[in-house]
């Protein structure tokens, strides 16, 4: 008879197991697919995207040597002002399916829909299927990773590198394992080959997770960490050495650094000149983060509440400040290696050190960097509220769920309020969910599960997919509907050329010469080389002030009848041209083409 109860006793919960394996892949599939498909519809409608990370596509897609370096052009005057890692992936892209604004945009919609993937895997692991289908829902509709998972920028292959990076490590707590260990150091390692130092922010996370719950003693968790230490190095390290000991004459010049070097490019333009602010390298010095909405606003602790950085990223971000002190609390008597409060320091320290950083840095700083934090966001909303959710049968913790609810609801409110007139009904509906749900939960009324995950994304979610309905392109988009969604720059924008400069592109393209032409700037040789097809001279790189091609190299270029024209000004470009542009113009005739000024060189 004991044995008959025991065996009837257990059957509802092994169903109810059964049922919930079986329904985890269906949604899981549900939720990748659905990704997907707000990642990659109509992806070309934003053309090139960003025209600058679209040139130095196509130049990988041309030259092998451009690939490696991350060439602006395939003649190899001058790179990128990031590492190239991101550009090693679209490269391929193009070479395999050929140059398109679909084969330059595509693959960071892909390295989305994984990285959704990855924080599913990664949640799940310490909090069930439930969290980890709720978190990668949750990243895939936040607004500012909509934006950078359908653009061509190097974040979209950062994130997804720092959320690998975070699946190892979970890996690695579970059972103290050096190996998975240092895997997570060589994500980070080759994120750094991304976008250089963003990637080490969350390596605090990391390590203070491990050092708090890997099941081993102090001196190993401490080994590990230093191996872990060893393989970032490694993994980063190995591209540094590469270009300083590769002959200066047979690769590119580093765009952004002041004297050809990738390691001085790391620690200034994209490093300490972040953060600190102040020109470095070749590019614009900082402190335009003031009052410019393009630039991140004014610094200060609520920036990512503000008007420029508030709309891409913080709709959960209350919930999941509420959520990480809420988790921590109530698991503080846990034993040390409990998985599930290691992942909320993991996720925790992921927001915090990010957040932190882009708030208070005073360098070049754009609304679009906060991506960076919309995994740990995402991660923290849904490992502390499944957590809430198992202990609701405690009054304080169903206060506490529901302050989790009402902060995102509300906040979502104000956020949609920045809108305007942009579907007003909805903020409504957003407030009275947010009274129903959360006066529900306090009250204990049964399965209202659904419909606080609904309260908690339907804004974000709104606008995410408003922003995936809107072409963006320049060199700072935004997220939001159309109208209210914006960037900078302007360089370059729907459709695969410039119709405007078809005389001129005919021209370029029937050149035969190393390259079809120079002109001042990168941004400016980025559009005559995605309208001709043919390799451009960006002078000066990005900024236009990096030191080439020197006067010296130009002057050899043209006698060797390498550069067929010199167009000046260039579209978009920020320098001035200097001594080339003056020089071109004591030693040549100009003519106008499709209103630019054009000098036939040799």
């Amino acid at each position: 008879m004991t044995a008959t109860l025991t065996a009837t006793s257990e059957r509802p919960a092994e169903a109810a197991e059964r049922r919930g394996r079986n329904l985890t892949t269906p949604a899981l599939v549900v939720l990748l697919l659905g990704t997907a498909v707000l990642y990659l519809w109509n992806l070309t409608d934003s053309g090139w995207g960003n025209s600058y990370y679209a040139a130095a596509t196509q130049a990988g897609a041309q030259s092998w040597t451009a690939w490696l370096f991350g060439g602006l052009d395939a003649g190899g005057a001058i790179t990128v002002d990031k590492p190239p890692a991101a550009l090693w992936v679209s490269g391929l892209f193009a070479r395999v399916f050929g140059f398109s604004s679909w084969s330059a945009l595509a693959p960071q919609a892909i390295e989305g829909v994984l990285a959704v993937w990855l924080l599913y895997a990664t949640v799940k692991r310490t909090s069930g299927a439930v969290a980890g289908l709720l978190a990668g829902l949750a990243l895939a509709v936040t607004p500012v990773a909509v934006l950078m998972f359908r653009f061509n920028l190097p974040d979209a292959l950062l994130v997804l590198l720092m959320v690998a990076g975070a699946y190892c490590t979970v890996r690695a707590i579970e059972k103290a394992s050096a190996w998975w260990l240092a895997l997570a150091g060589v994500a980070i390692g080759f994120a750094f080959l991304a976008k250089m130092g963003q990637a080490f922010m969350v390596l605090p996370a990391f390590a203070v997770a491990y050092l708090l719950a890997a099941p081993t003693s102090p001196a190993k968790r401490f080994l590990h960490l230093l191996g872990a230490g060893a393989a970032v190095i490694v993994s980063a390290g190995w591209f540094i050495v590469l270009v300083e000991l590769w002959p200066k004459d047979s690769r590119p010049y580093i765009g952004g650094s002041a004297d050809d070097s990738l390691w001085e490019l790391a620690l200034a333009y994209n490093g300490l000149g972040r953060i600190f602010g102040g020109g470095a390298g070749g590019g614009m010095g900082g402190g335009m983060g003031n009052g410019n909405v393009g630039f991140g606003g004014s610094t200060g602790i609520d920036r990512l509440f503000g008007a420029s950085m508030g709309a891409e990223i913080s709709w959960l971000l209350p919930a999941a400040l509420i959520g990480l002190v809420a988790g921590l609390w109530f698991a503080r008597g846990r034993p040390r290696t409990d998985r599930t409060r290691a992942s909320l320091v993991l996720w925790g320290l992921w927001v915090i050190v990010n957040g932190v950083t882009f708030s208070f840095m005073s360098g070049i700083t754009h609304p679009y960097y906060t991506v960076a934090v919309a995994p740990g966001v995402a991660a923290l909303v849904a490992i502390s509220g499944r957590e809430l959710w198992r202990g609701r049968k405690h009054l304080p913790v169903r206060i506490t769920l529901a302050v989790m609810v009402a902060a995102s609801g509300f906040w979502g409110f104000a956020l949609l309020a920045r809108f305007g007139d942009w579907l007003p009904a909805l903020r409504w509906v957003e407030a009275g969910l947010t009274v129903l749900v959360a006066t529900a939960i306090v009250m204990g009324v049964r399965r209202t599960a659904a419909l606080a995950v609904v309260t908690s994304l339907v804004s974000a979610a709104a606008i995410g997919v408003a922003t995936a309905s809107t072409t963006h392109s320049g060199s700072i988009p935004m997220s939001g509907p159309a109208g209210y969604s914006s960037g900078m720059g302007g360089f370059g924008g729907p459709g695969e050329g410039d119709d405007s400069s078809a005389e001129l592109s005919a021209l370029l393209r029937d050149t035969t010469g190393t390259w079809a032409a120079a002109t001042v700037s990168a941004q400016g040789a980025a559009s005559l080389s995605l309208a001709s097809g043919r390799a451009v001279i960006g002078i000066g790189g990005w900024s236009g002030n990096d030191p080439a091609p020197t006067l010296e190299e130009f002057k050899r270029y043209v006698a060797d009848g390498r550069i067929g024209y010199f167009v000046s000004g260039g579209r978009g470009g920020m320098g001035g041209g200097g001594d080339i542009a003056s020089w071109v113009a004591d030693n040549f005739t100009a003519q106008t083409i499709d209103g630019q000024t054009v000098y036939k060189l040799g």
